[in-house]
């Protein structure tokens, strides 16, 4: 089931489309229900979803200023318009924005079907699609594993080798979804941010290459990615409680020790 957030004012149609439409049937789950342009941002921004069918006219955040802001974030989210009113402006500036279809509010229930099963279409053709990249799927990773888990996996790996540059739009090209949410996919499928994973891939290689005196502590610094050595300094000790060197130190005595 791809997951759908529905925006409009109007009680009534918002919770006729809810309660008496057929999303089952379609292929989709009503995963919330807004009722302005506003509350669906602050939903989008932090839950996952696939298609969101807003009305025009709201207050506080028009429905085409909510389809400016994620059109401008490269959300992947694929909106729908609903509106009471067949003004040609409204289904102009649509398209410039990447809006799937402009459904009047008098539309037949069939004609619904007919717009959310295309969009259907289209969600699983392009996770049929993303499935075929052999670079962003790891060979190592189960065949029994979920797509999710395949996504989260790979996600992982990635980090682990380029946790020197690695940032969110990095991923971005790999996976083919927005940054934005990637971090909120991250998040809910790991309960961890992407920073926090970064940060805690980081502080495990940085262990290992103290360990290793052949490496001065700024070149531990600078193989992390961290360009200023108080920096990875401030963060390794916020991370363990102890300073790198102090950390080095204590590894050489505990080596003298267990030498004699």
């Amino acid at each position: 089931m791809y997951k759908l957030l529905i925006a409009d004012d109007e009680y009534e149609i918002l919770s006729g489309l809810c309660k008496y439409f057929p999303w089952n049937e379609v292929g989709f789950e009503v995963v919330g229900q807004v009722e302005n342009g506003k509350q669906a941002l602050d939903y989008i921004q932090n839950n996952i979803i696939d298609v969101l069918l807003c009305d025009i006219k709201m207050p506080i955040m028009s429905g085409i200023e909510l389809a400016e802001k994620l059109h401008s974030e490269k959300s992947n989210v694929k909106v729908i318009f609903l509106s009471g009113y067949r003004e040609f402006e409204f289904a102009q500036k649509a398209l410039s924005l990447g809006v799937k279809n402009y459904i009047l509010k008098s539309t037949k229930s069939n004609e619904l079907v007919n717009v959310f099963k295309k969009v259907k279409e289209e969600l699983d053709s392009e996770n049929k699609k993303k499935c075929q990249f052999p670079e962003f799927l790891s060979e190592s990773t189960p065949k029994t594993h979920s797509y999710d888990e395949k996504i989260i996996s790979a996600i992982k790996q990635y980090i682990s080798e380029n946790y020197k540059t690695v940032e969110l739009e990095d991923i971005s090209k790999l996976i083919h979804m927005s940054p934005n949410y990637i971090s909120k996919f991250f998040k809910l499928k790991t309960e961890q941010n992407f920073s926090e994973f970064l940060l805690l891939v980081r502080m495990e290689k940085a262990i290992e290459l103290l360990k290793d005196i052949k490496y001065k502590i700024y070149e531990v610094s600078n193989c992390l990615g961290y360009s200023n050595g108080k920096n990875f300094a401030r963060t390794f000790k916020t991370y363990y409680g102890i300073s790198p060197r102090e950390f080095r130190n204590n590894e050489l005595l505990l080596s003298y020790k267990l030498e004699r």
